[in-house]
């Protein structure tokens, strides 16, 4: 990749999404924006380029899209939902009927499921608890993956057995998430980098997990800020 073609690709997602690519990530770059190339039929990265100053606002959503980093898993850092599950009885236990949550980088849908498991699973010796997860992300593509709810047998390893056979339709070559936990999620694309954003809050609980690491000191500290306002 050309020297300034990165640095201009680099400029124009950090500014947009507040990510910073390091130097060195040109291959990287490269074979991510090489996805476009060909879904455009363009030549070459120099080309691509002005195609994307050209068309900046429909394809910085794409660019977006194959530039952002969707690493996921089940359960990921199982300790985080196990906290959450104790508060969650002790709200119940309180008295709360209502409860507002946030996943911030909900990726393909494993992390803002499995916070829809836990809850279920908190709040299944409790009645008329009103509860609803926002999970947002800025790549469209993973957001429509994610609404979907649907994973190969293959994807659901780190997922015990009750749960997946509680909380999952068999449907042949996928099973999806049951209708009734995903009629709990929204799905919206949210971008990080521009608080502040347009929830009011309360919330009683925020999930932003492996998403800092790619912004600034600022950025972070300004996205801290804003997660104390909405809880």
């Amino acid at each position: 990749m050309k020297a300034h073609v990165f640095k201009e690709i680099r400029s124009v997602v950090q500014d947009a999404s507040g990510i910073q690519i390091q130097d060195g990530k040109e291959s990287m770059i490269s074979a991510r924006i090489g996805q476009r190339l060909k879904k455009l039929s363009l030549t070459d990265e120099v080309e691509y380029l002005e195609y994307l100053k050209d068309e900046f606002e429909r394809e910085l959503v794409e660019l977006l899209n194959v530039i952002s980093t969707n690493v996921t898993s089940w359960y990921r850092e199982g300790e985080h939902f196990k906290i959450l599950e104790e508060a969650v009885k002790g709200w119940a236990s309180d008295g709360q009927r209502r409860m507002r949550l946030w996943c911030a980088a909900s990726s393909t849908g494993e992390e803002p499921y499995t916070i829809c498991f836990t809850m279920s699973e908190a709040l299944k010796n409790a009645r008329n608890v009103d509860w609803r997860l926002l999970a947002t992300d800025i790549s469209t593509r993973v957001l429509h993956e994610a609404s979907e709810g649907s994973y190969t047998p293959e994807r659901l390893s780190g997922i015990p057995d009750a749960i997946r056979n509680r909380y999952f339709d068999d449907e042949g070559s996928s099973h999806r998430v049951q209708q009734g936990l995903r009629n709990r999620v929204s799905f919206k694309r949210l971008n990080l980098s521009s608080p502040p954003f347009p929830m009011k809050g309360p919330l009683d609980a925020i999930f932003c997990r492996n998403v800092m690491i790619y912004f600034d000191t600022e950025l972070r500290a300004r996205l801290v800020a804003e997660f104390h306002r909405l809880l």
